[in-house]
């Protein structure tokens, strides 16, 4: 097995599939020596190398984690190393073009399944790595026309030995969906950190006098900058379709303050308390 990219998600299968003896090898592709050093010695990888082409040449089954922003380019660079039969998946948050894409440039013999491991911490890299991180997570995967069966169901079996609940979504119905539940709140906290930063002026140190509230809005805005570049320029349409939803919203929220209407800020909350509550509830189910 072949990590591209050992962060927290990639370090976190590896070490998940060495302490269930689902990988007999695990060889990690990275360029920080400090953070592939760090999985080697948690036990993520057993191995590691610099060269994603060198990493693949003997990997019967090859994850793409690095930024989606890299597919392409690290596509071409393993495709003439990629050993017939050699199962290629990914766990990236972009599903439609980027499938597309990576489906159209496997070499005859080498299958492609796109899977999305919905699970994460705000911290990166693999001293983060956690074997726990997939238990009863959603991992959706992605499948198309071109999926060879045997591979999907080599995927999937993959992701429930490691702990994740599977389905399968269309590629481009996962990016809507996740342009509004993932993307969208990355989104948010993160202007709204900045907000906040652009308030901080003077003599106020809006840092001293934040909440639990304020920290909690906003845990996502310490994820990876790099990752959140390009989930956005990668699925841009659905992106902004989420976007300018927010701004809606927002906008009407603007107006009911300005206008003094209690009533209507009072089914304002309301509303949004009874949709929240409502995710809790099903996460309890």
């Amino acid at each position: 097995m072949t990590i591209i990219g050992v962060g927290l998600i990639g370090g976190s299968l590896g070490l998940k599939c060495k302490l269930e003896g689902l990988a007999e090898e695990v060889v990690g592709v990275g360029r920080g020596v400090k953070n592939l050093q760090d999985a080697r010695a948690l036990g993520a990888i057993d191995s590691y190398t610099h060269s994603a082409a060198e990493g693949v040449e003997e990997a019967q089954l090859v994850v793409l984690a690095v930024p989606v922003g890299s597919y392409r380019d690290m596509a071409e660079a393993v495709k003439p190393h990629l050993m017939k039969g050699a199962l290629v998946t990914d766990v990236g948050s972009v599903k439609g073009s980027v499938v597309e894409m990576l489906e159209k440039s496997m070499p005859a013999g080498v299958d492609f399944v796109g899977a999305h491991p919905i699970a994460g911490k705000e911290k990166a890299g693999a001293a983060h790595s956690d074997p726990e991180l997939f238990e009863g997570a959603r991992c959706i995967l992605t499948p198309t026309g071109k999926t060879d069966e045997g591979a999907l169901a080599a995927v999937t079996a993959l992701w429930e030995k490691v702990g994740s609940e599977v389905s399968c979504m269309d590629p481009y119905q996962h990016d809507v969906v996740l342009a509004a539940v993932s993307h969208l709140p990355q989104i948010t906290a993160s202007s709204l950190s900045n907000a906040v930063k652009d308030l901080s002026r003077g003599d106020l140190e809006m840092l001293k006098y934040c909440g639990g509230g304020f920290r909690d809005t906003t845990r996502v805005a310490s994820s990876p900058p790099e990752m959140w570049r390009d989930i956005c320029l990668y699925n841009r349409e659905e992106v902004l379709n989420a976007v300018r939803k927010l701004q809606e919203v927002l906008k009407e929220a603007e107006a009911r303050i300005k206008e003094g209407d209690g009533e209507a800020l009072l089914e304002m909350f309301q509303r949004a308390r009874g949709f929240r509550d409502g995710i809790l509830k099903m996460s309890e189910e």
